[in-house]
């Protein structure tokens, strides 16, 4: 599976909300921890519904948990 071009920032603000697991995340977010874990490492863009979820459990806005880092191709 490539990775995308979505980065972003789950891991670090887990750990700083109490170093969350990613099932509790995935909890939270409705998903399952693998689709947590893939997303986590960039092998797979979230749904928009998902990432504005993520984001809100963090208390953070949506580019300060993901980017979009156009690559060339």
């Amino acid at each position: 599976m490539a990775k995308t071009h979505v980065r972003n920032n789950i891991r670090v603000l887990r750990f700083q909300h109490g170093e969350m697991t990613q099932q509790a995340l995935a909890e939270k977010v409705g998903v399952t921890r693998q689709t947590i874990v893939a997303i986590e490492k960039e092998k797979y863009s979230p749904s928009l519904e998902a990432a504005f979820k993520i984001a809100a459990v963090f208390g953070e806005p949506l580019d300060a948990v993901f980017s979009y880092e156009p690559g060339s191709r």
